[in-house]
């Protein structure tokens, strides 16, 4: 681990009232004294008391740069437990480089992204967990996301994982022990405990497991694609679901020609949605680029909102629309309900009875005024299972967690399966093993520097 002392700006790149260059590492103290001044000219930040701030100046040599204020926070004491000093001032773009390029001149070293938090955790101040925790909190666009986060910064995680490692090792050190004692140590009868012990272990991972496809939901929102031949009705109800004009509406087949996205907040969830050009054979070249992206990306969705013009019989470009959605979550809209439609319901369910079973087929018109609550309740069924309760002790969120969570399940089934087979103690004790590294590497207990440095590194620079 490094242990110089690293600065970077704290707060976005962007013109604000306030600004904050952080300072972390056991030269931080003696940086910020070199560069700062009190109004008076006499008091040195290095005598001050841990958690106080002080009013002065900063200065790149002769030259004044601002007013400021500075907080220093004294190691153990900070979030980095070392010693850690906080510049605010004022918030221009400008401002702000010109101090952190002083705090540079004078000992300091650029932090890398995320390495704040990285030092927390390295130092014990935070699991892994918490870590991981801050940078969702940072990206919460939703009420969901953020309670979530909330709740694993405040440990509901770590709490969880270290009260199943605890059970697990107790049944470890009782194997050992009556393994390397058993004149004293008896273990009649521990077949039929263990197999308890396991069963509820088993069956709190498999819970913890469930919550992943809600929790995948809450962190990332759902990635919908809507997609459809040209003038269908994609991009006017991408307009109804905004509720404003971002899509241009023409008669036009082929207005769309390029992938639009944008973003909505639907009940907490969040819906990215992208509006596609209308998919067709064409020559002209521009339109076929944006129906190749429009493809590219349905791959990628996790829901495609099919448009059908009902209006019109189907043809070899529905057909390769219909195509896409093979192995996708859909929901198709058959649009212009108003007119003398060709396409009922019952026809389009015969077509895809045999292609794919996650697909729900509703009726819609995009130029009358109808609510859209119909749709909007078809989503939110696919993808939420059950009531989200964000009171609940644990979510998964990160697929990290998820991966972990199943590898130690799998080792509990394997322990499980040779209490079945009545093999020796000491199988017991493998599995058990494996299934307590697994869960130790969810909080950082049990995890490689190289895995430590990939999840640091996609935090933002100054956290």
């Amino acid at each position: 681990m490094k242990t110089d002392t690293i600065a970077a700006i704290a707060t976005a790149m962007s013109n604000s009232g306030i600004g904050i260059i952080r300072i972390s590492g056991p030269d931080a103290i003696e940086v910020a004294d070199k560069i700062y001044r009190s109004k008076n000219n006499k008091k040195k930040l290095c005598d001050q008391k841990t958690h106080t701030i002080h009013y002065g100046y900063i200065y790149d040599g002769d030259e004044l740069i601002d007013e400021v204020m500075v907080a220093i926070m004294k190691a153990p004491n900070s979030f980095t437990a070392e010693d850690t000093v906080e510049i605010d001032c004022h918030g221009g773009m400008l401002v702000m480089k010109k101090i952190l390029e002083a705090v540079l001149k004078n000992g300091g070293r650029a932090a890398e992204p995320g390495e704040f938090s990285k030092r927390a955790f390295l130092n014990g101040r935070i699991d892994l967990t918490k870590a991981e925790a801050i940078m969702d909190l940072i990206s919460s666009q939703n009420d969901y996301a953020l309670k979530s986060s909330v709740n694993q910064l405040k440990g509901s995680i770590y709490t969880k994982i270290k009260e199943l490692r605890e059970k697990i090792i107790y049944e470890i050190a009782f194997i050992e022990s009556a393994l390397d004692d058993p004149e004293h140590i008896s273990t009649e009868g521990y077949s039929a405990k263990l197999t308890v012990i396991v069963d509820d272990l088993i069956k709190e991972l498999t819970e913890m497991i469930r919550t992943f496809d809600n929790g995948k939901v809450i962190k990332e929102g759902i990635h919908v694609v809507i997609l459809g031949k040209p003038n269908a009705g994609k991009s006017s109800l991408l307009n109804k679901l905004l509720g404003e004009e971002k899509a241009i509406v023409t008669d036009i087949a082929g207005t769309t020609r390029d992938v639009l996205e944008q973003f909505i907040n639907l009940d907490g969830i969040g819906i990215h949605l992208v509006d596609t050009a209308g998919i067709r054979e064409t020559e002209d070249v521009v339109e076929r680029i944006g129906v190749d992206r429009a493809k590219d990306k349905a791959l990628d969705a996790d829901l495609i909102i099919y448009v059908v013009d009902s209006s019109r019989e189907l043809d070899n470009d529905d057909q390769k629309i219909i195509d896409l959605m093979a192995d996708k979550k859909s929901i198709i809209l058959l649009n212009k309900s108003d007119l003398n439609t060709v396409i009922t319901m019952e026809d389009m369910k015969e077509i895809m009875k045999d292609f794919h079973e996650d697909c729900i087929i509703l009726n819609t018109s995009m130029t009358e005024d109808k609510d859209l609550k119909e749709l909007e309740d078809a989503m939110k069924e696919m993808f939420i299972h059950g009531k989200i309760d964000m009171n609940e002790e644990v979510t998964i969120t990160n697929i990290r967690h998820k991966e972990a969570l199943m590898e130690a399940k799998n080792s509990l089934q394997l322990v499980k399966q040779s209490l079945m087979d009545e093999m020796p103690e000491d199988f017991y004790s493998i599995d058990l093993m494996n299934a307590y590294g697994a869960l130790g590497g969810i909080i950082g207990e049990e995890v490689g520097e190289d895995l430590v440095n990939e999840i640091f590194s996609k935090f933002c620079m100054g956290k």
